[in-house]
């Protein structure tokens, strides 16, 4: 999918869908097929119950590599309609077995042969799942390239989330019309507050703010239309500010 164009991807995204490596019932992607009547010379994967490790199971990296690519490509869609079935945040715990905080190497598909072991999740452990859940998240909130020299050569800041409508809560702190309504809040570099504010539920899909409301430690506040300069360097250096506010 990284060599194709987006109309390609999203070819290949439909076939992918309609093939035997869609777990219907999980809504997730198998490792294979099924494997039944291969030969043994194809290896250990036949030693395996289908379902199991390499027959047939769901490899969580493998499976955020493809949710990855679909976000990459701009496949909106269909990225968080995977995600909502498909990614730890959105899954049944109960049924997973563990802390959805907790990656594992796979996930029992619904071609095991104990129905019971459906969804759960085996042999936790540090994979690469942990790793595209990162560039996924930075993809959402942040946007490709935060940081960026200008035409002139001076440094700017710019934030371009994608993200569903579905995400964004009412703004618990309005307190006038004119305050935007909607509001969806994350952590840069761990330290700084930013929250984006639209006035109704959108979609914000690959979306420039139209403004930005900026918070100092020193208690001083900046409303500007685009985060250049001295103030973009501020922001790198972390400890100066307090919060960035985004509006939609």
């Amino acid at each position: 999918m990284k060599t194709m164009d987006k109309k390609q991807a999203a070819v290949l995204y439909e076939h992918v869908k309609q093939s035997g490596l869609r777990d219907n019932e999980l809504k997730m992607y198998t490792l294979s097929s099924t494997l039944a009547g291969q030969s043994y010379d194809m290896g250990r994967m036949m030693g395996f119950s289908s379902g199991w490790l390499e027959n047939q199971s769901v490899w969580m990296d493998q499976s955020y590599k493809y949710y990855l690519e679909l976000i990459k490509k701009g496949m909106f869609d269909q990225f968080f309609e995977e995600m909502r079935s498909g990614m730890l945040p959105f899954i049944d715990g109960q049924k997973y077995g563990r802390s959805v905080m907790e990656c594992s190497s796979f996930i029992v598909s619904s071609a095991f042969e104990d129905p019971n072991f459906f969804g759960r999740g085996v042999l936790a452990r540090l994979s690469g799942s942990a790793a595209e859940f990162l560039s996924i998240w930075k993809l959402m909130f942040i946007g490709d390239t935060l940081f960026q020299l200008n035409e002139g050569g001076k440094l700017e800041m710019q934030l371009v989330p994608s993200l569903p409508a579905w995400l964004f809560r009412e703004n618990e702190f309005a307190q006038s019309r004119a305050d935007k309504k909607y509001v969806i809040r994350f952590k840069l570099f761990t330290s700084i507050n930013v929250a984006f504010f639209t006035a109704t539920p959108k979609d914000l899909f690959g979306v420039k703010p139209l403004r930005y409301t900026i918070g100092l430690r020193d208690g001083s506040i900046m409303s500007v239309d685009t985060i250049s300069s001295t103030l973009a360097a501020n922001i790198r250096k972390v400890v100066l500010i307090d919060y960035i506010h985004a509006y939609f």
